[in-house]
């Protein structure tokens, strides 16, 4: 196989077990040899355990031997967000309360790719409770992004693309409720799905606390690859109802609306005043959706659903911090709340956006989930005339490591201007109030050499709609390519 065997994607490294070019023993102990070799530089992969991973190798070698095939990824070698529990290995989703966490059973979609025949070995980092568009904490310390040490690689999900990224491991499972699959997806230059909200189970996501049974709205699971053939894999293995809920419902996703351009009718949403985005990020979108265009695809470049990125960002943003909010300390919530009775009714800053959501009733919180159903409907209705929108993942490429605790003192700067660093979630929030799916494609590398990636947003259940649009722009633009160095 050579030795680019580690930047293969999860299918290709499936396929080649099964045809036995590789064995799944020969694979583990060449992501081994990359993880000592390349992951103190970026330090993505924070919990390992080879041994054990290499007695479940060695028994899906043998396996195969017998002419059993335990899954889709039987034998493929992979890693897991420290979001998820594993069971013996230690999940901390950075809590550093959480530190000597060891679960004895996995997380419903841990368990899932494990009985689709993958080999797990380790851990990738996370910030703090999942809180943050960087990956940093107390427990693992900084990951970096493996295009440029001095940045971050996006979060919550960001140890595990800066792993794909860097070639470290098979496959990844991440979660998103604030940009976090989609934005590590596009600063480290690899592929990711968010799924449509609830159709694939978040039992043993951290946080919550270990032992929770109630999932947060907004929040979802979902894979990051190397290719979208992986996004399809891994929804397909990990998405689907769990415990009492399969006696009453199973999931039947539609198949794409399209598979070629010529099918496609698209909706191009790249610029708008409420959230501008770096220039040359923007050129980059905007040169991968002529090009989509180019191979036959219907592109408008007007389209817009019927409200506007402000509206749905106020709704987003309150609802997102309303659940944040509920596992703050008490003494915040209530400095947080008497805040809320100070604020102006027109200001709409993060700051105000969060007290807000702190102090919310159940009176308030039903007022925004009847606008949230307005803002579907009128999504659905968007959605009769377009297959897919497609989006910028956030402002700009991957940023330098900011850590200060107060995050309204971390700044960015957008074409020069200095920006919110809150403004991150803008762009990741029209998807997850909506409940949509949403996939991410790398599209280019800017002048610096950094990767930026395209957002395909879908009609609802519209999953491998979206998935298929990024298996277009795979093959027009070429997708993965490597940080150099790896």
């Amino acid at each position: 196989m050579g030795t680019e065997l580690h930047f293969l994607s999860a299918a290709a490294l499936a396929r080649a077990i099964l045809r036995r070019e590789t064995s799944s023993v020969e694979l583990l102990e060449h992501f081994e040899a990359r993880v000592g070799t390349y992951n103190p530089g970026i330090n993505a992969i924070v919990a390992t355990d080879f041994d054990a991973a290499r007695d479940l190798a060695r028994a899906a070698d043998e396996a195969l031997a017998r002419g059993e095939i335990w899954g889709p990824l039987h034998g493929v070698p992979m890693t897991i967000k420290d979001a998820f529990e594993v069971q013996g290995l230690p999940s901390t989703g950075g809590i550093p309360a959480l530190k000597d966490h060891v679960p004895e059973e996995s997380a419903v979609a841990v368990d899932r790719l494990d009985r689709a025949g993958a080999v797990i070995f380790g851990k990738t980092n996370v910030p703090f409770a999942s809180g943050d568009l960087q990956t940093y904490n107390d427990i693992y310390g900084t990951t970096n992004n493996p295009w440029d040490v001095t940045r971050g690689p996006g979060g919550s999900s960001g140890g595990a693309a800066a792993a794909l990224a860097a070639g470290l491991t098979g496959f990844e499972l991440g979660s998103d409720i604030g940009g976090s699959i989609r934005t590590p997806s596009h600063l480290c230059g690899v592929f990711g799905h968010k799924p449509t909200f609830g159709i694939v189970p978040k039992l043993g996501h951290l946080p919550p606390l270990p032992g929770a049974l109630a999932e947060s709205d907004l929040s979802v699971a979902g894979p990051l690859g190397r290719s979208a053939e992986d996004l399809a894999l891994g929804l397909s293995i990990v998405a689907g109802p769990h415990g009492a809920e399969a006696n009453g419902w199973s999931l039947a996703l539609p198949e794409p609306r399209a598979v070629i351009p010529a099918e496609l009718r698209v909706a191009v949403w790249i610029e708008d005043p409420y959230c501008d985005i770096d220039r040359e990020s923007a050129g980059l979108l905007i040169e991968a959706a002529r090009a989509l265009e180019k191979a036959g695809a219907r592109v408008d470049w007007k389209a817009r659903p019927d409200f506007t990125l402000a509206e749905s960002d106020d709704i987003y943003l309150q609802l997102l911090h309303a659940g944040i909010t509920t596992g703050f300390p008490p003494h915040l919530r209530q400095r947080l709340t008497a805040q809320a009775a100070t604020l102006d009714a027109d200001d709409r800053s993060h700051e105000a956006q969060q007290a807000r959501g702190a102090a919310m009733n159940f009176m308030d919180w039903r007022v925004l989930i009847e606008r949230r159903a307005q803002l579907k409907a009128k999504w659905s209705d968007f959605f009769r005339g377009y297959d897919v929108v497609l989006a910028p993942v956030l402002m700009q490429p991957a940023f330098k490591h900011d850590q200060n605790p107060t995050w309204s003192k971390r700044k960015l700067f957008v074409n020069g201007i200095e920006r919110n660093y809150m403004d991150v979630l803008t762009w990741a929030g029209p998807a997850v109030v909506a409940h949509l799916p949403a996939s991410v494609a790398p599209v280019g590398l800017t002048g610096e050499g950094l990767p930026v990636g395209i957002q395909i947003i879908g009609p609802l259940y519209g999953d491998f709609t979206t998935i298929a649009v990024a298996a277009m722009f795979e093959e027009i633009l070429g997708g993965f390519r490597a940080p150099p160095g790896y």
